[in-house]
């Protein structure tokens, strides 16, 4: 249920609900709206007495959620939520587009600090790269582990952009967010509700990837365990389902864009490079992504794609990266977004 406290409601008032809704065993999430604050309170509501609460001072109305995913749900904040990047200063979900942008796998020192400059250079706000590299056979490239985080770290001093990064297990989430700006949670992992938990612990912000089966409400309900443990800075990432189609390595799914942001407040992403497979594929759906209203890209960008360690086909160069980001311009200016 959503607690709407008056306008004129005082921070002494709101607290004491808070430590009400608390102590009725729910978990309680303060959402400051432009006019007036909400609490909202998720649990099991069997033993909630609303009255008690209803009678607080400076409570205007209770109402209930109706949405499986709670804290998620624009029925608890209709402003969509904005997420600032630090170092970069970047925000993904306002009106400037966030690119996110790097190699596959981070291989060396030299290709992730020059890739860090190029994809700078060409407007993107963050430097994405796998240090921990979750993949089909275990006799395929498993990533540097720490060292490549270090490699991502050295190159966001270099550079000033936010680092994101995929944690595979709850025993990394403590390194990789010592390192990381935003930590990811892959497809793979999307129902892995541990790893979920741990990172909603955390303070950084999470990129949370859409599972390649999953529906939209199983999408939203994995951001709600991050949400729910206590981190609400969830940057939700369509990259692509498995379907019938085989001229594609996933179906890029772009209408949940709008449906998510008809439903939630969360900022959305979209990765074309997972989402097809096919270097080749990944300018027409990006420019799409953006025309469908996604807030920013997830882009694989590396130098010499053929002698990648990991998915050689799907990533572009730098210069095919640079001539892209000039294309998304003019389309995010026609959907009146910036870069």
């Amino acid at each position: 249920m959503i607690v709407v406290m008056s306008p004129k409601s005082s921070e002494e008032q709101l607290n004491h609900v808070v430590e009400l809704v608390e102590e009725m065993g729910l978990t309680s999430h303060v959402i400051h709206g432009t006019d007036r604050n909400v609490v909202a309170a998720v649990g099991d509501k069997r033993q909630v007495d609303k009255g008690a609460i209803e009678n607080c001072p400076g409570v205007e109305k209770i109402v209930p959620i109706l949405a499986p995913y709670k804290v998620a749900s624009k029925e608890v904040k209709q402003e969509p939520t904005e997420i600032r990047l630090e170092p970069s200063g970047a925000v993904i979900g306002g009106k400037a587009l966030g690119i996110i942008a790097g190699p596959c796998s981070i291989e060396d020192r030299n290709q992730t600090i020059d890739i860090a400059h190029a994809v700078k250079a060409a407007g993107a706000v963050a430097l994405r790269g796998g240090a921990f590299k979750p993949r089909t056979s275990p006799y395929s490239f498993q990533g540097l582990a720490e060292k490549g985080l270090e490699y991502m770290a050295e190159a966001r001093e270099e550079t000033g952009l936010s680092v994101v990064t995929e944690v595979l297990t709850v025993p990394h989430v403590k390194m990789v967010s010592m390192y990381a700006d935003v930590v990811q949670i892959g497809a793979r992992n999307m129902q892995n509700y541990m790893l979920l938990k741990a990172v909603g612990e955390q303070p950084k912000p999470v990129l949370l990837k859409r599972g390649m089966s999953a529906t939209m409400e199983e999408f939203l309900l994995a951001a709600e365990y991050i949400i729910d443990a206590g981190n609400p800075n969830v940057i939700l990432c369509e990259r692509g389902i498995r379907t019938f189609e085989d001229y594609c390595r996933n179906t890029l799914a772009l209408t949940i864009v709008p449906a998510i942001k008809k439903v939630s407040h969360l900022p959305i992403l979209v990765d074309p490079t997972h989402g097809t497979g096919h270097a080749y594929l990944v300018e027409p759906m990006s420019l799409a992504a953006i025309a469908s209203g996604a807030d920013g890209l997830v882009i694989e960008v590396h130098p010499d794609p053929e002698h990648a360690h990991s998915d050689p086909a799907q990533q572009i160069k730098p210069e095919q990266f640079k001539e892209l980001m000039e294309k998304v311009k003019r389309v995010a200016t026609a959907v009146d977004r910036t870069i």
